[in-house]
């Protein structure tokens, strides 16, 4: 598999305001970049708390999926329902988007191999079925587009002049 790590990518799933963001980070176990994203999983701030994601039915039956996978909410989330779409919806979809990732060949299932997600949840979001699949394909198209490599740069440096975005329009 090719080597993955200091990948990192951008990507968008679902619909406003059930939509997710993520900036996704693939790291190799050892190397500066996996030392970076478990500093950051270490160092949590009030409101930027890192999560290991784990599923299951309650606590004692938790699962660390593989590979390892630390969330981190990009924003502070102002209500305890905006908490529990990212802790719970988000954390599930991402769960789902790595192990599709891994499904498709895209990942290895190991503890080799490292991925970091930033989310970014509109605070107006309130379903979580939508929040969750917003998440798992966002995440599975993050990870796809960082594994692959893929450069932008020729196409973006001749559009340059016309770049615009969702906060932002000339």
């Amino acid at each position: 598999m090719t080597d993955l790590d200091g990948r990192t990518a951008q990507a968008w799933g679902g619909a406003n305001p059930d939509g997710v963001h993520l900036n996704v980070v693939l790291a190799r176990r050892g190397s500066p970049t996996a030392a970076t994203m478990t500093g950051a999983f270490a160092s949590p701030t009030a409101g930027f708390t890192p999560i290991l994601v784990c599923v299951g039915e309650d606590q004692p039956s938790y699962r660390t999926i593989h590979p390892p996978t630390i969330m981190l909410n990009k924003t502070e989330s102002p209500t305890e329902a905006l908490v529990n779409l990212v802790s719970g919806a988000c954390q599930v979809g991402i769960a789902q988007g790595v192990l599709d990732s891994v499904a498709d060949g895209v990942l290895a299932g190991d503890q080799e191999t490292l991925v970091f997600a930033a989310v970014w949840l509109n605070p107006e979001a309130t379903r979580g079925d939508a929040v969750r699949a917003a998440a798992r394909e966002a995440m599975r198209k993050g990870v796809r587009e960082a594994a692959s490599g893929h450069d932008l740069t020729a196409e973006l440096v001749a559009g340059r002049n016309r770049v615009t975005h969702p906060f932002y329009t000339p």
